[in-house]
């Protein structure tokens, strides 16, 4: 069985998932209510899933963001992943840049890998969610297998799941479930028929003629929306009361969960500090610890 998912954390465990000799895990959900009180989750053990870690590819290609009309393969979309990544790092690393401009190359390897493996007749098993990269990777990755007649199946990640100990855990996306916890969504997965993946596939197909700077959820459909989409999570947050970047921005992931990564924000801050609407109280070589508030 080959597994499909559409972010770097998530294949990860997966691919701890899938080996027979566990040696580490991963970190697991953030959200766990139980009785109606919030408190750190208790990781579950609930069985591995067969195969190794060979079974697992990864397309992280973002597509929530940018221009979809341009191939994934493109220097366009191999230069927007590394400008998110590279949002992670501070100061000079030519080391990490490289890797950072070399993960384009990796996901379009995984693709070819993928379809090597659909050539051959294998089985595959998509996990995706209603964070917007990841219905984006499932829809565009429809395309693609409407020329295969292979078993297809999915696992989409519910909102939340009542685990032995009746407490509650929900869930954003597929980063936020530990390796030793994947097999609990098993009884989640469903066939994919000929019918869904066309439909899915011409649903990209509309998002690539709008081509909006960005794709978002709303009311359960994934629409293009403006780039300024998110903006007001950030206007929500910040105060003339100066607070570190890094914080506000974990505010916001924290408070209001739409699937949307850090340096999301980080890029838009970075806009409106240089449209002066907000202002850097105390500079930092790491953006994420600067000081800053509304100008």
């Amino acid at each position: 069985m080959i597994e499909v998912l559409f972010g770097e954390s998530e294949a990860g465990a997966m691919k701890v998932a899938k080996n027979t000799i566990i040696t580490g895990k991963v970190d697991g959900p953030t959200s766990v209510w139980i009785a109606g009180k919030k408190k750190p989750p208790e990781r579950e053990n609930c069985g591995w899933i067969e195969g190794t870690a060979e079974d697992v590819i990864c397309l992280g290609f973002l597509l929530d963001i940018g221009n979809i009309r341009e191939d994934i393969s493109s220097e366009y979309r191999k230069h927007l992943i590394y400008s998110m990544y590279a949002r992670e790092q501070w100061g000079k690393d030519e080391k990490m840049d490289a890797e950072i401009m070399q993960l384009c190359d990796y996901y379009c390897t995984e693709m070819e890998r993928l379809k090597a493996y659909l050539a051959e007749g294998k089985t595959v098993r998509v996990w995706y969610s209603d964070a917007p990269y990841s219905r984006c990777g499932f829809y565009h990755l429809c395309v693609s297998l409407q020329g295969y007649q292979n078993e297809i199946s999915v696992v989409k990640l519910p909102e939340y799941r009542i685990r032995s100990d009746h407490s509650i855990v929900s869930y954003k996306n597929w980063g936020e479930v530990a390796a030793e916890e994947f097999a609990g969504f098993l009884p989640f997965e469903k066939k994919l028929s000929g019918e869904e993946i066309r439909m899915y596939a011409i649903l990209w197909g509309i998002l690539q003629e709008d081509n909006s700077p960005l794709r978002a959820v709303v009311n359960g459909k994934l629409i293009g929306v403006p780039e300024d989409f998110y903006d007001f999570l950030i206007w929500k947050r910040i105060t003339q009361k100066p607070i570190k970047e890094g914080r506000l921005i974990g505010d916001i992931l924290g408070i209001y969960q739409l699937g949307v990564g850090d340096w999301w924000y980080a890029k838009r801050i970075d806009y409106f500090i240089q449209t002066g609407r907000i202002k850097i109280m105390e500079d930092s070589e790491n953006s994420y610890a600067r000081t800053i508030c509304l100008a």
